[in-house]
């Protein structure tokens, strides 16, 4: 399944979920909203009643009396209102009034005169001095039968209560305006869908439109063809497109030609032609008949740079299994200070050669690092051995272990010439190299290199910097866990 159209499905289904959810909380809030509207109005209305109506109940004339007249004379009236859509031609409320003891005593429909309503809730609880009220179904199978009541007490004069007036609405008659007010709420929502649905097919086009333009230039760029960004909608706008496409342009420029392959072998060729140029005078110069002296020094000085030949292979060797390494498979519990001690008992040999001392610190409580034994020992040798060659005679090379709150801390400093500003970016590229104080050869720019590859592996990085006084101090930063 293509992207474009798992994002269309994805977003659709949430907008419609979502649209679903709020349609059915508007539709199933609807109706109570409507009739809790209606109730309001019911109380009301039952209060005013029962005030009009306390004269006639106290009089003993509810059925005859004036009250009765206006309430009959209100059910001939015809409205003729046309409400919010709705025709209304009559009112529909029926009124029934009780006595204290919840016999009706007036009804302007006429059907339960002398009932005993003391039952009922809206009686019941009014009669007790309560608020009371309630829905009953004129026919117990039909749902659309029911009846709100709403009472209100009729008091005499010294506030006691002496019966009941009761306004009564069925609910029937607020059934259009729910059906009305759910049709649009569902209409609208239908609506809200095929918006949504529209807005997905949009940007599922947008996101295809991309992803292919994108998929053309890359597909172009394997089979060597000569291809250019699409402009439309990546290169111009910002956005995520926008730096994928710029990230692809510029792995192109990268790969275009050979390139890489290019800048290795020339680096290559070119660090290889001083030892082969002066393997080949030596050789050269051993035809000819010489003195014993001079033929041994052009022997040693063959010896020498077909070792610094073979090291540079190996060299690389090393750094092409690190390169390809994409984590440590089998990550081990090291003891780096143990592990520090090795190397600079390896290197003991070179500082004394060099008339270099070295001297290590260890912090306290250092916790073990998970890592590589071999490749981290390899690491801390060409940090030193670095370090012993920059360093004049009698200088101190010094190893520093420290852990952090999350981290450890690797630096091994010297007191050499330090690093040239221009080369402080560049140390730790292949093959770049600086040549050694007093005339020395330069190394072949691949330990360094080394270095920073190894520490990448483990999660950490490398830097190298000057120190204050003089000399330069490599940093190695390693997670710890």
């Amino acid at each position: 399944m293509k992207i474009g159209l798992r994002v269309l499905l994805g977003y659709f289904l949430i907008v419609a979920v979502a649209a679903l959810l709020l349609v059915n909380v508007f539709v199933q809030q609807v109706k109570p909203g409507v009739r809790q509207a209606m109730e309001d109005t019911l109380a009301d209305t039952a209060n005013v009643l029962a005030e009009l109506a306390s004269d006639d109940l106290l009089a003993g004339r509810i059925d005859s009396g004036q009250f009765a007249g206006r309430i009959r004379a209100m059910g001939q009236r015809e409205i003729r209102g046309k409400i919010w859509g709705q025709v209304k031609h009559a009112p529909s409320y029926r009124i029934s009034v009780t006595d204290a003891r919840g016999i009706v005593v007036y009804d302007s429909a006429g059907r339960d005169l002398g009932r005993d309503n003391s039952r009922w809730n809206d009686v019941h609880r009014t009669l007790r001095g309560e608020y009371g009220a309630r829905s009953t179904r004129d026919d117990p199978d039909d749902e659309m039968s029911s009846v709100m009541y709403v009472a209100a007490p009729i008091r005499d004069g010294e506030g006691r209560i002496v019966g009941v007036l009761t306004v009564s609405k069925p609910n029937r008659s607020i059934q259009p305006f729910i059906e009305r007010s759910q049709n649009v709420i569902l209409r609208w929502g239908w609506v809200l869908l095929g918006s949504a649905l529209l807005v997905g097919l949009l940007m599922a086009w947008w996101l295809s439109r991309q992803l292919a333009g994108l998929r053309r230039y890359a597909d172009a760029v394997s089979a060597g063809q000569r291809a250019s960004l699409p402009e439309r909608g990546i290169e111009k706008p910002a956005g995520e497109f926008a730096d994928l496409g710029r990230a692809l342009e510029s792995m192109r420029r990268q790969l275009d030609g050979k390139q890489y392959v290019e800048q290795y072998v020339h680096s290559l060729t070119h660090e290889l032609k001083s030892p082969l140029a002066a393997i080949r005078a030596a050789a050269e110069l051993l035809e000819s008949p010489l003195p014993d002296a001079d033929r041994a020094r052009f022997a040693a000085s063959i010896g020498s740079q077909s070792r610094r030949m073979a090291t540079m292979v190996d060299k690389l060797l090393a750094l092409a299994e690190v390169e390809h390494r994409q984590r440590i498979e089998r990550p081990e519990s090291l003891d780096i200070a143990a592990l520090a001690r090795e190397v600079v008992d390896d290197a003991a040999s070179h500082a004394q050669a060099a008339q270099v001392r070295i001297e290590a610190h260890a912090g306290e409580g250092l916790p073990t690092l998970q890592g590589d034994a071999f490749l981290l020992r390899r690491m801390l040798a060409n940090l030193v051995d670095n370090a012993i060659d920059f360093s004049p005679a009698d200088g101190v090379v010094e190893l520093y272990l420290q852990a952090d709150a999350d981290a450890l801390r690797i630096e091994v400093a010297d007191r050499g010439p330090g690093i040239p500003d221009y080369a402080l970016e560049r140390v730790f590229e292949r093959f770049y190299s600086l040549p050694r104080p007093a005339g020395g050869n330069r190394s072949s720019g691949l330990g360094l290199n080394f270095v920073a590859e190894i520490a990448k592996l483990h999660g950490g990085h490398a830097q190298l910097q000057n120190r204050d006084g003089g000399g330069a101090v490599a940093k190695v930063i390693l997670p710890l866990g």
